[in-house]
């Protein structure tokens, strides 16, 4: 059983012992007393028995007492109930265990104030070197961006430059290919007009039909226009081809120079960008991502190699055009001298007859004058045919309208019987109109086909009897290509 106030430990809570002497003797020591417990903790920690104060824990080596003069056992053995002043004295703690246990207290205090002191310091002196790295490294990015940007505009004017000029050399080549092109194109005109001579002179009859020097002349201008109008042709194709391969250097430089304006934007707002930028905003894991496909060796290699490719092809196309502009002038010196000496022949071969000529002309001022009537009839049917529409669509309107009469309303009555039959009549005599308008119209045609045979026929003859001077010099009177080709408008 344990008494309230007291430790089973304590030596007075034991069995009751025997003491083998009846008193205690005088000269014996005082009992030497060993401590057996030792508190330690943690600064702020405390074990489970460290309420048991070191007091109640000392082993005494008294001698026990002999039966013959000692006191009895209820002298020896306590109160079986303490009293208050005694209970005070046996607390749970010992002064020393206040003390050690106070010391403890401060050290761990201090030990956390010296860490925590310490930890502070070192977490300022981090924060600063970070800052003072992060501003570092922004800075560097920055005149790093500064110079990216810089060489971007670099090369923006270099490409801008090469492209103004590809583009002037893209419009002078496209100058001079409409000029082999137009020039090619006045050619059919006096090719036209020698191979209808050769034509006309083949209806010669009798003694006229020689092979005599304005056939001759006629001829070699015949073959020399087709010459030049085949290396005109060909030199045209050769520049279409120069034109292509320069806009496919134009589509690279322009894209380049796109490009180089995408990222010289995207960098100038990147360049632009600070802490307090309402921009700004986290993307977990983008520095893990890389898209690049260059490195600036190649990116700057990539414009140079744009531009030296611009350059060849705009070397090829001065070349192309210096070709062409004295292909042009020698082949317009060639026909010129051509031309005036087939004219020359012609000059010496004129005769004239006259009654088939009177004959022919009579003859195309009736078809003309027929023509001028027909045109008259076919506008006066357009009318007829526009003034009958109206009433067709008025009919048709009432009898639309009528159709909606509700129920037994739907009479076929006299107006209704009247109205269908307005309507197939008005029908009809449109369909009659133009019908009559479409023959009128082919005999419009007919009539234009026999206006132009007639002039067909009445050049044949004034060629054919006037050999060169009605027909042949008349359209020989000036080489229309030749303003073209020297390049005059």
């Amino acid at each position: 059983m344990e008494f309230l106030g007291t430790s089973q430990t304590a030596s007075y809570c034991g069995p009751k012992k025997g003491c083998g002497f009846s008193t205690l003797p005088p000269a014996v020591r005082a009992p030497e007393i060993q401590e057996c417990y030792q508190p330690y903790y943690l600064p702020g920690y405390r074990y489970l028995n460290s309420w048991r104060p070191s007091l109640f824990c000392k082993i005494s080596n008294a001698q026990p007492c002999g039966d013959d003069g000692a006191p009895g056992p209820s002298a020896l053995r306590p109160a079986t109930v303490l009293p208050a002043l005694r209970s005070a004295l046996f607390c749970r703690y010992s002064p020393r265990d206040w003390d050690k246990s106070n010391d403890l207290q401060i050290r761990g205090a201090e030990a956390s104030r010296l860490w925590a002191s310490r930890l502070t310091g070192d977490s300022m002196r981090l924060m600063q070197d970070k800052d003072q790295l992060t501003r570092q490294m922004q800075e560097g990015t920055c005149r790093n961006l500064g110079q990216r940007l810089s060489d971007i505009g670099f090369w923006k004017s270099e490409l801008g430059h090469e492209l103004e000029r590809l583009l002037t050399e893209n419009r002078s080549m496209e100058t001079v290919k409409r000029r082999l092109e137009c020039a090619a194109e006045e050619i059919n005109c006096p090719l036209q007009v020698a191979l209808e001579c050769l034509y006309h002179r083949e209806k010669r009859t009798g003694v006229d039909l020689v092979h005599d020097s304005v056939e001759k002349n006629l001829i070699q201008e015949v073959d020399l226009l087709k010459c030049c109008q085949e290396q005109m042709r060909n030199l045209a194709q050769r520049i279409d081809i120069q034109i292509q391969d320069n806009r496919d250097a134009q589509h690279a430089l322009e894209r380049d120079l796109e490009d180089k304006s995408s990222a010289q934007f995207i960098d100038e707002k990147c360049f632009n960008l600070r802490n307090t930028s309402d921009c700004i905003s986290f993307f977990h894991g983008v520095e893990k991502v890389d898209g690049t496909v260059t490195v600036p060796e190649t990116w700057a290699k990539f414009s140079n190699d744009n531009i030296r490719h611009s350059q060849n092809m705009r070397a090829n196309s001065i070349r192309l055009r210096e070709e062409a502009e004295n292909l042009i002038e020698t082949l317009s010196d060639q026909m010129w001298k051509q031309f005036t000496d087939t004219n020359l022949a012609f000059s010496a071969r004129i005769s004239e007859v006259t009654d088939m000529k009177n004959k022919l002309q009579t003859q195309l001022a009736k078809t003309l004058q027929e023509i001028f009537q027909a045109e008259n009839t076919i506008m006066l049917l357009e009318r007829s045919i526009t003034a009958k529409e109206y009433p067709l669509k008025v009919a048709q309107t009432r009898l639309e309208s009528r159709t909606r009469r509700p129920n037994v309303e739907l009479c076929r009555d006299i107006p209704q019987f009247k109205l269908v039959n307005e309507a197939f009549t008005i029908n009809d005599t449109l369909q009659t109109l133009r019908l009559r308008l479409r023959e009128t119209q082919d005999m419009l045609q007919l009539l234009l086909m026999t206006k132009c045979r007639l002039e067909h026929e009445l050049a044949i003859k004034v060629n054919t009897l006037c050999i060169d001077k009605e027909k042949c010099m008349s359209m020989r009177k000036t080489f229309p290509c030749t303003p073209r080709l020297v390049g005059y408008t």
